[in-house]
């Protein structure tokens, strides 16, 4: 039966493009009109209607003026049902699509950012490859929806089609419509999951070293041959034996210069997949890193903001 259904919505698809999604993605904002939202009754919908239309002949064939308006009313209600579902999709406006960041083969955290007109959109459900979640979005306000995208590859990747439908009120009719945002996100590469650390250049291997600095470290005994100008004589004068002071130089942070062209041995992915597993464990420890790519060279920079920019540059290489 499964099977049966979604051939019936291939050849659906197929057929009745207008009807089923719309063929080419479009810009934003996108816009719920009536012309657009498409209602069908629910099998609960259905079986509702047989149910008014037995009473209606028993009613009549009877001649049960209470019976005849019992079903005179459940019909209105039903007929308001479908008004109401309808309604709970015309007007909503799609505004804006925010996104996250993500590496090949994770999850991206979508926001789509929902507009309402005048009116309140109850009990929306959006459909997202198989992933559905509910929201509401008051009359005159903004809603933030999130969604997850899976992804599977470095590089720009379309949104696929969304669908939103509701129910609303009573479930009797199913009001649906489809909408395909032209907009792609850019996907992160997969950093490698090993290897060995970049080359350095001599000058930037510095260690901590003392005497050169200014900060005092700690005090010592006195060796022959330290100057007398380092000698604490406070500290000296409650001890048997003269203290040195030791002083510190900060450790100078180490520089990464990471460069395309050193890891010409390397396939193309795989220099991608180690210059990002670089960036990555300079980006955990603060050090300040400089990218060159074809075509763009990053200056030295540290953070996230300088870790986000070098990430985006290797997700758009060819």
């Amino acid at each position: 039966m499964p099977a049966a259904f979604r051939r019936l919505q291939a050849w659906a698809e197929r057929r009745l493009p207008a009807l089923t999604r719309y063929k080419r993605p479009e810009s934003l904002p996108i816009t719920l009109h009536r012309r657009r939202v498409y209602i069908v009754p629910t099998a609960f919908g259905t079986a509702f209607t047989l149910l008014l239309l037995v009473m209606l002949l028993g009613a009549l064939n009877y001649s049960n003026n209470a019976a005849l308006l019992l079903t005179c009313m459940l019909g209105s209600a039903c007929a308001t049902s479908m008004l109401v579902a309808f309604r709970s999709l015309h007007g909503l406006r799609l505004s804006a699509i925010r996104q996250g960041q993500a590496i090949a083969s994770e999850s991206m955290v979508i926001q789509l950012v929902f507009a309402a007109d005048d009116h309140a959109h109850a009990s929306v459900h959006a459909d997202m490859d198989g992933q559905t979640e509910t929201f509401m979005a008051p009359a005159r306000t903004e809603t933030w929806l999130t969604l997850n995208l899976a992804t599977s590859q470095r590089g720009w990747q379309p949104l696929p089609r969304i669908k939103l439908w509701s129910n609303w009120p009573v479930g009797l009719f199913h009001a649906w419509s489809w909408i395909h945002p032209d907009h792609a996100v850019l996907v992160w590469p997969r950093p490698e999951p090993a290897g060995p650390p970049p080359v350095l250049q001599g000058e930037y291997d510095l260690r901590r070293r003392l005497h050169q600095g200014e900060d005092i470290a700690a005090l010592r005994d006195y060796r022959a041959g330290d100057p007398q100008r380092h000698i604490a004589w406070k500290h000296s004068a409650r001890h048997e034996h003269l203290l040195v002071k030791d002083f510190e130089q900060p450790e100078a942070r180490e520089e990464w210069r990471l460069d395309w062209r050193a890891l010409s041995p390397l396939s193309p992915e795989a220099r991608i997949a180690r210059l990002a597993r670089w960036l990555g464990e300079a980006e955990a420890v603060g050090r300040p890193t400089a990218l060159w790519l074809p075509g763009e060279d990053i200056a030295l920079g540290h953070g996230r903001s300088h870790y986000v920019h070098c990430m985006n540059a290797l997700a758009r290489l060819p």
